[in-house]
């Protein structure tokens, strides 16, 4: 299991994620990355099979996408009833409002995508670093929509509510990514403005002051330069997460859109999954190929 510690004054996290369809071909992986983090949990509104051996920390709450969508509608007071489950990307900001009643006794709620593979998140997202803010974003200038920390407050439960014309974006079926968009222009402003320029600015923000922007290196490698670097390799160990570029620095999560989108649209999951019983090993190899048994020597830091 991880070596993060269990210590009582830390703050609680619960992840907030909605999904309809299928389970993608890789979620044993993401179920086995939850695992591996036994202080933070999951609750997943789902109409797929709830599988048998999910870890403790990882609830499933059954439904139609038809009935999820009347409870967005009725907590949020508009006719949510978009045809592709796609959109909830779009209502990412309201999960809060929308599932309040879940989220007593907890400190924090995030939004999230489950194409992804966590390392240790405590030791990111340690107590003393999310005591000093209400938001934690993984990129730096723009909300991530695969994973975003908010506090459990009232205040930020309803701040999508100051994203411009909410009710009729929500309620139009065409998806606006106002998660990462419009979500993210309340915390961050003038992005693509100079650093300095921008930070000075953000001193007069309340929202902005109370929020992290940090580039977290989830999908690529981010230099100072403003180049972008793609790892070839990500290595899982006993809950740890590493790459081939970072050597030993450990990071919070890998997000794989790159390689789901452009190399494994055109593979067969057996050729991508590895051998059986892959996801329960201590130590497992991600790439562009897919899932493979850590190599004895030399493969991973």
């Amino acid at each position: 299991m991880s070596q993060q510690p269990a210590n009582a004054g830390d703050p609680r996290i619960l992840f907030l994620i909605p999904f309809f369809g299928n389970w993608p071909f890789w979620f044993a992986f993401f179920l086995e990355s939850c695992r591996h983090n036994p202080t933070i949990d999951w609750l997943l509104f789902t109409d797929c099979p709830i599988p048998e051996d999910a870890p403790g920390n990882v609830r499933f709450v059954p439904m139609t996408f038809a009935e999820y969508c009347d409870l967005v509608s009725e907590r949020l007071g508009i006719d949510f009833h978009p045809a592709q489950p796609y959109k909830l990307c779009d209502i990412k900001p309201a999960l809060g409002a929308v599932h309040e009643d879940q989220l007593a006794g907890y400190d924090f709620w995030a939004f999230g995508d489950i194409d992804v593979i966590y390392g240790n998140l405590r030791g990111y997202f340690t107590a003393e670093r999310l005591a000093a803010k209400d938001l934690f974003a993984t990129h730096s200038r723009r909300i991530s929509g695969h994973l975003c920390l908010l506090r459990n407050t009232e205040r930020m439960r309803q701040a999508f509510r100051l994203i411009p014309d909410w009710q009729r974006r929500y309620e139009d079926p065409k998806h606006y990514a106002l998660d990462e968009g419009a979500f993210s222009r309340l915390f961050i402003r003038h992005k693509n403005w100079p650093e300095a320029l921008r930070r000075f600015a953000g001193r007069f923000n309340d929202w902005s002051r109370r929020s992290e922007f940090a580039e977290a290196h989830s999908t690529f490698t981010l230099l100072e330069d403003g180049r972008r670097l793609i790892p070839e390799r990500w290595y899982w160990r006993k809950g740890r997460l590493t790459n081939n570029l970072q050597g030993d620095q450990e990071l919070p999560y890998l997000h794989f859109l790159v390689w789901k989108k452009e190399r494994w649209a055109s593979q067969s999951p057996e050729d991508l999954l590895g051998p059986p019983g892959l996801p329960r090993q201590e130590a497992w190899v991600v790439s562009a190929e897919g899932w493979r048994p850590m190599p004895a020597e030399g493969g991973a830091p």
